[in-house]
Parts: structure tokens; sequence; C-alpha cells
């Protein structure tokens, strides 16, 4: 059932909303997200699908955080579906009941792909950045987007509507520990995580181990073999991979879980500092890159992700504690313990 809205402003949408299951709701001025593009090369702004969209109404379901204590990365995976069909759910019925009530509105594929803008998971709006500019957290060290909530364990999407709905303000303080934490710089299997930057090539090769370009490459390959190797690679664990990606998205989605799980930020984790206590990616290299990081940031010099244009999406007031500040103590004596030493994080 088509829920009503009997009046509408920015009150009554994030309540109905919340009603509807999304666990996180705010308002982002169209407006706004038109003038500070992510990346002004490629604009993924409101105007670029409807020049009428006045707002957006920026959805966030978290991931349930017992997948993040399973062994491996199968469970986060196919939860993360789970997540994305059941926020595109709640995102339509937001907008048939903003379009009834008199408001054009419609919602966004969460996790499209626009291969005009890069060669890589851009879509025509970038759903971190949408949460960032409706309240709902800031861009940490890898660049996902943290929540005081649930950290980094969220989904988010956007449903644009010719509505004015008065605009969440923006988070001045930084969400993310930062450099004195690196957790996430720690975990990066594939080590692509930078000082508030990501290497989304070299992420690429763990999130989507079943991906497009590994199903491309892999035929293009396969194309150039004997018939004899051919039969074999028909029946190997590469091409049955595909298949299983198709078929429930396991391995083909964009979500290696380790940046995820191990990060300190959030309510939730109360449930995972036990079992990602320890960091078995961690290396001398990477701790040191951190501490080095850590130590940049404190002279003040520049840091190309903290350049004037985004650390309006990181937090330009910087890291000041709040309702984090147990977890800041606890990222700072993990960094300080010797690699070698027994139950260090």
């Amino acid at each position: 059932m088509i829920p009503r809205l009997e009046h509408v402003d920015a009150e009554r949408v994030k309540r109905l909303t919340r009603e509807l299951g999304a666990d996180l709701v705010g308002i982002a001025d169209a407006a706004v997200l038109n003038e500070n593009p992510p990346d002004p090369a490629v604009p993924q702004t409101p105007e670029r699908i409807s020049p009428h969209c006045r707002s957006v109404v920026v959805i966030a379901c978290r991931i349930p955080v017992a997948a993040f204590r399973a062994k491996s990365n199968v469970a986060v995976q196919y939860m993360d579906m789970v997540v994305l069909r059941r926020m595109d759910r709640i995102a339509h019925l937001v907008s048939e009941a903003l379009e009834r009530a008199g408001h054009p509105a419609f919602a966004t594929a969460a996790q499209e792909t626009d291969w005009d803008y890069k060669r890589a998971s851009y879509g025509r709006l970038s759903t971190r950045h949408l949460g960032v500019e409706a309240g709902l957290g800031t861009l940490g060290l890898d660049v996902n987007i943290l929540t005081p909530e649930f950290g980094p364990r969220v989904y988010l999407t956007g449903v644009l509507t010719e509505a004015v709905l008065e605009p969440d303000p923006i988070r001045a303080e930084q969400v993310c520990i930062g450099e004195s934490c690196s957790r996430c710089l720690h975990a990066c299997p594939a080590d692509a995580v930078g000082h508030w930057g990501l290497r989304k090539a070299a992420c690429a090769t763990c999130a989507q181990e079943f991906g497009y370009m590994t199903a491309t490459d892999f035929f293009a390959d396969f194309a150039r073999r004997p018939a004899a190797e051919q039969r074999t690679r028909l029946t190997g664990r590469q091409l049955f991979g595909f298949w299983q990606g198709l078929l429930r998205v396991v391995g083909s989605f964009g979500d290696c879980p380790r940046c995820l799980a191990v990060c300190p930020v959030g309510a939730d984790y109360s449930h995972l500092a036990a079992p990602q206590r320890a960091i078995p990616e961690r290396t001398e290299e990477k701790v040191a890159r951190g501490r080095a990081q850590a130590e940049a940031r404190r002279r003040g010099a520049e840091v190309p992700g903290l350049s004037e244009r985004n650390i309006r999406w990181v937090g330009p007031a910087g890291y000041r504690g709040g309702s984090v500040s147990g977890r800041k103590r606890e990222a700072n004596a993990a960094t300080s313990r010797r690699p070698s030493e027994p139950g260090r994080r």
C-alpha cells in the first residue's frame, strides 16, 4: 500500500521514511549539490539527471553487523543485496507518497555505474557525498561515509523531488578518527587506502573477485585458448564464480568488507571489537605509513584528500572526539603497540 502525506515538509517526509524502515534519513539541497560536485570534471549532480530537482531525500540502511563476524566475505556480500533491495523499496514508496501529494519525485539507482564518467564504479550521483550533504556523516580516511550510529556499515540512496524541503546542516566535525586510527589502511588486503583517498582499481581486485572487468579479461583470454584448454576452463572455479555472481551477486558486487569491519566508529562496533581486534593484513610498512600521515597532518602539510574543495566532506573542523572519544583512545592505544605484541589491534 502506498503511504500518504497529507502535508509535505521535511520533518513529515523524514518521519515517513523512518516508518517505512530507513535507519537514517536526511535532506540535501539540490542547488548545493549542484554547486559542490565531488569531481568537477565529471559532476555527479542532480541537475544532470533532472533540471527540476529541488531537494534530495537521502536514505541510509545499515548492514546487519553479524555478517562482519562471519568467516568469509560471502555473508556480507549477500546481505548487501538484501539491504539494497530493502532500501530501493523504501525509496520507491517515499517517491510515490511525494508524487501523490503533488510533488514529482523518483528514486535513483543506488549502485548504478555510468561508464561515461570514469572507468570504475561511478554512478550519476555519489551516494557517499549525498549522505554528507544531508548531515548523515562525513567521509573517512578511506573515503567511505562514516555515520556516528553505524560507522561505514551502511548503504545509501536518494529520492530526487521537486518539493522544496528544508535541508539538514552538513557536519563540521570529522566523524572519522583519522590518521591516529588508520585501521582501514592496516586492514586493506589490496593496500588501496591512501591519505584521505582510495585507489579504486586496486580496491576492486579484492572487492569484485568476479566483477565486470574480471569477466571481460577471463573471456578475452578464453577466446584465445585451444579447444582442449577451453573445455577444462568451462569446469573451473572462475567460470562457476561468474555464474554464481549473476545468480546471487556473491563475489561480483563491489564490497570487500575489511575496511567496514575494522572501523571502530559507530555504536554497532561493540559487536565487532573482539572478533576484529587483530588485523592479519597489518604490516610494519602500513603502520609506518599511517604514522607518517598522522605526522604530516600535525605539521599542517598539504594533503591532496583535504584540499580546499573537498575538505567539506571530511569535516573542516577536524576530529574532536564527540560520541566516539572512547574509540579514539582505543585506536591510539592500538597504533602505539609494537606489531609483535600479543593482542595488538
